[in-house]
């Protein structure tokens, strides 16, 4: 029987979109204007669609944008003024994709950061199989304890300083932008005195929020302890910033075809942030160990943040073009009747396809393992060598038959940097994965099963999930977990490596895993992470410091230890203890030397602790950017 319309639903009651489609630019402003470039100066990126954060029943975020995670304030100090915000909801700009690519448009610099932090956030919750949390706002209180505040939205300010800088701030929870007149070595660059917005270049946008998401996770990584602590910060944001960009189709493809496939030859995308490198009067891009001739030496002369970190980005990438010259060998074979040498010209447009198709799927690859590997760091003192073991790890967790050979490329990537484990004799894949444990808690005593305690405090914490319920139920799993390890002696026992339980102690994080491999295997675990500090002293040994100061005296530095749990959540078995020994006399030596300017990085000792002592920075990243800018002038 034919239904008239007044018989069937109404045409408009219809479900939410999942995705909103937005502009950003695709390349930097300055390239955007070249012949060259013209064709791939915009894209499009499909973001989750968001509810309002003041009314979950209206859909999109509030003008600013302001959402779930981000709340973009454009507010100018320069010139005291707020610039309007751009409303993503109004109908004009839905059937457009947004506003067009603009240099003068406030209200775009507005959606170009809100479109980008919010891709960064997605990639980050896809690895992990979580949602992403901020860094909660911690204080002291009258009384002397900690006090901590959930921070729901990360706030981006795009006109925030009127310099030559760009800086996510640990204090602010926020990511200031800077603008500035550019000052190019070659004006067929970039027109002199012109005005270049740091808020316009996806990768410098990724870089930071980047920071920002690291800085959730691992809040001890902006204490430099010693040379690759900043390092790792910043070059794990580049990485990101990096892989992101190769998810862009149309710029893939672009440089593909310019290229002929070669991504080892000169190309946009291993060039991070080139507008703003260009602009301060540097003549590559920001980072530019990526295709030099790897020096295995340099990691031992290099200590100055960018620099040592572009090394930790080569390898990356290094990694990543032998995983993308392995994936396309067959497509080269067939290109030339297994010649492997190309015709000259330009190569077949089935061929570009595919190999942008191939470089993509790599990148995503890469950037998701990189990712993921953040749950198998120790929770203090990182070095690259721990980075090298948690990559190992991670993915070996989730694909044990290693067919494509991705952990030997990054094996061998990191070899050819000089970049090695303290603690491992051979760089075999045996040897890099961190050590396990047969350890498997006995179901007869619930007392002292972490896993399945707080297994209830993990069972809302996906991709759907309200954050602030998470970030609540999280901490009390982590005061759970702490009552359990402080009165249970069976856990102490098994959990000695790193730790001293005649010290204080504080269960520093707890983070649920919910992933998936290749063959649907589904892997669930817990990860714990719990430190120690010990005061530090220029002059004294570890063993003649004290466990405790009293109230007028002060430390030249803090100590600290501790281990990450790795915990299966079905079982309850704990399945790896990644660790940095309290007790451990040559590790404190090492970060002795470091604080007091005598070891490898005298200068970042010196820029961030000084001659007398140590003390922490709120803002370390404003003075590691802006440093390094400063150093950019002189040179």
């Amino acid at each position: 029987m034919r239904k008239f319309r007044s018989e069937t639903a109404s045409p408009y009651n219809i479900p939410r979109p999942p995705f909103r489609r937005l502009r950003i630019y695709s390349i930097d402003p300055s390239l955007a204007h070249s012949l060259e470039t013209i064709e791939i100066r915009e894209a499009r990126i499909e973001l989750p669609w968001e509810s309002s954060p003041d009314d979950e029943k209206h859909d999109g975020p509030a003008p600013g944008p302001r959402g779930e995670y981000l709340d973009i304030i454009d507010y100018d100090p320069s010139t005291d003024a707020f610039y309007k915000p751009v409303d993503l909801n109004d109908p004009y700009l839905l059937a457009q994709d947004g506003l067009a690519p603009s240099d003068g448009n406030p209200q775009f610099h507005q959606q170009m950061v809100y479109a980008v932090a919010m891709r960064t956030i997605r990639n980050f919750e896809v690895a992990l199989g979580r949602r992403a949390l901020w860094a909660p706002r911690r204080w002291v209180d009258e009384s002397g304890a900690y006090r901590e505040e959930y921070v729901s939205q990360l706030r981006i300010y795009p006109h925030a300083l009127r310099e030559a800088n760009a800086y996510y701030s640990p204090e602010k929870k926020a990511l200031l932008f800077g603008y500035f007149q550019a000052a190019p070595t070659d004006v067929t660059d970039h027109l002199p005195g012109g005005v270049v917005f740091t808020c316009l270049s996806h990768d410098v946008v990724a870089h930071e929020t980047a920071h920002a998401l690291l800085d959730g996770m691992h809040r001890r990584l902006t204490e430099p302890s010693n040379p690759d602590v900043l390092a790792f910060h910043e070059a794990f944001a580049d990485v990101v910033a990096l892989f992101q960009h190769f998810s862009l189709p149309d710029v893939v493809r672009h440089q593909i075809s310019k290229t002929r496939g070669d991504l080892k030859a000169d190309n946009l995308l291993a060039k991070l942030a080139r507008e703003f490198g260009r602009a301060i009067g540097r003549t590559d891009a920001l980072r530019s160990a990526i295709g030099k001739t790897p020096d295995p030496a340099m990691i031992d002369r290099v200590t100055e943040p960018h620099e040592r970190g572009a090394i930790l980005v080569a390898a990356v990438f290094d990694a990543f073009l032998a995983i993308y010259n392995r994936r396309t060998a067959d497509l080269f074979r067939l290109a030339t009747h297994g010649s492997g040498m190309l015709p000259e010209g330009a190569i077949h447009p089935d061929l570009v396809s595919r190999l942008s198709t191939e470089a993509a799927k790599a990148a995503q690859h890469v950037l998701t393992i990189c990712i993921r590997a953040l749950d198998y760091l120790p929770p203090v003192d990182v070095t690259f060598g721990d980075y090298l073991r948690a990559l190992i790890t991670a993915d070996f967790d989730l694909v044990p038959n290693d067919s494509l050979g991705y952990r030997v490329a990054f094996m061998e990537a990191f070899r050819r940097r000089g970049i090695y484990p303290r603690d491992v004799r051979t760089l075999s894949e045996e040897s890099l994965i961190w050590e396990g444990s047969n350890l498997t808690s006995n179901i007869e005593n619930p007392q002292i099963i972490l896993g399945s305690d707080v297994k209830l405090q993990m069972q809302n914490w996906n991709l759907s999930g309200l954050r602030q319920d998470i970030y609540h139920k999280l901490k009390e799993a982590r005061e759970e977990a702490h009552t359990i390890i402080e009165r249970t002696r069976h856990y102490k026992e098994r959990l000695i490596k790193g730790l001293d339980f005649e010290r204080k102690f504080e269960v520093h994080s707890i983070r649920p895993v919910r992933r998936s491999g290749p063959d649907g295997q589904l892997l669930l675990d817990m990860v714990v992470e719990i430190t120690q500090r010990t005061p530090g002293f220029l002059d004294l040994p570890l063993g003649q410091c004290q466990k405790d100061l009293q109230s007028n005296q002060g430390p030249d530095f803090w100590f600290r230890g501790g281990c990450t749990l790795i915990v299966d959540l079905e079982t309850g078995k704990l399945r790896y203890c990644i660790y940095k020994d309290i007790n451990s006399e040559r590790r404190y030596d090492r970060q002795r030397a470091f604080v007091d300017g005598m070891s490898a990085a005298p200068s970042l000792s010196e820029t961030y602790f000084g001659i007398t002592g140590y003390r922490e920075r709120d803002e370390v990243f404003a003075f590691v950017h802006r440093i390094r800018g400063e150093e950019n002038k002189c040179d």
